[in-house]
C-alpha cells in the first residue's frame, strides 16, 4: 500500500504526535534536543524529519521503542545519524530474533529515564500485553503517556494479540490495569493507532477487551 500523508498534532507547548502511516509518534522539545517514541517506517523518515522542522530545528537525540513491529521501529536505523535509540530488552530480542533492521544499543529491564534539556522522559515495561516486550512511555510534565499498540483508540480497533513475539490476552488486561493504577500523573493517551485521548478511554478499552476474551 501507498504511504499515507502524515500529520502534525500539538498536545502540549513541548509536545506533538506525528500522526499517519504507522503507529503515531510524540515528539518532545527539550532545550538541548528532542525525544521521540517510536518511528515508524522507514520509508517515513524524510517526512518525519521534514514534519518536526515546522516547529522545531532542534536534532532528535533519543528515541524510544514503544516494541519491536516494523510500523514503529522501521526508522531506526536511519535515526542513528543523531540519536541514541532505547527499548526493551524483551522488545530488542525480538527485533534480532526476527532480523529487523535498527536493533537498540540500549535496553532496560523494568523503568529508565531519558533526562534531556530539564526534562524527564520515563520508559516502563508494566507487562506483557500486544507483544511482550510493551513500554509505555511517560511524558512527566506534559501529563502524557503513550502506550504503543498496548492500545488503539478506535472504537472499533481490534487488538492484535502477536503471540509469535510473547504476547498475552491473559495478561493483556492486567497489564493496562497497572498503567491505570501506576502514580503517574497523566491525562492524555496517545495510542499506538488512532487519535489522542484520555485515560478513560484506556480504561474502556481494557473493559472492551476483557469482555471480548473471556466471552471467547
Amino acid at each position: 500500500p501507498l504511504p499515507q500523508p502524515l500529520n502534525v498534532e500539538k498536545i502540549r507547548e513541548d509536545l506533538y504526535v506525528i500522526i499517519g502511516d504507522g503507529g503515531n509518534l510524540p515528539v518532545y522539545v527539550t532545550a538541548e534536543g528532542l525525544i521521540i517514541s517510536d518511528d515508524k517506517f522507514e520509508r517515513d523518515h524524510d517526512e518525519i524529519l521534514a514534519k518536526i522542522k515546522t516547529f522545531s530545528n532542534l536534532p532528535v537525540k533519543y528515541v524510544l521503542n514503544t516494541h519491536n513491529h516494523g510500523d514503529h521501529t522501521g526508522g531506526n536505523a536511519k535515526m542513528y545519524a543523531t540519536a541514541e535509540i532505547i527499548a526493551h530488552r524483551n522488545a530488542r530480542d525480538n527485533m534480532v530474533t526476527q532480523k529487523l533492521p535498527g536493533v537498540p544499543r540500549i535496553a532496560f529491564t523494568d523503568e529508565t529515564s531519558v533526562l534531556l534539556g530539564g526534562k524527564e522522559v520515563r520508559a516502563k515495561y508494566f507487562g506483557r500485553s500486544h507483544t511482550n516486550g510493551d513500554a509505555v512511555i511517560y511524558f512527566a510534565s506534559a501529563r502524557t503517556i503513550h502506550t504503543g499498540d498496548m492500545f488503539l483508540s478506535a472504537p472499533d480497533a481490534a487488538p492484535f494479540i502477536d503471540y509469535s513475539s510473547g504476547a498475552s490476552a491473559i495478561e493483556w488486561t492486567r497489564t493496562i490495569d497497572k498503567v491505570l493504577q501506576s502514580d503517574w500523573d497523566y491525562d492524555v493517551v496517545v495510542p499506538g493507532h488512532g487519535p489522542v485521548v484520555k485515560k478513560a478511554d484506556l480504561a474502556a478499552f481494557r473493559d472492551r477487551f476483557r469482555m471480548m476474551r473471556d466471552r471467547v
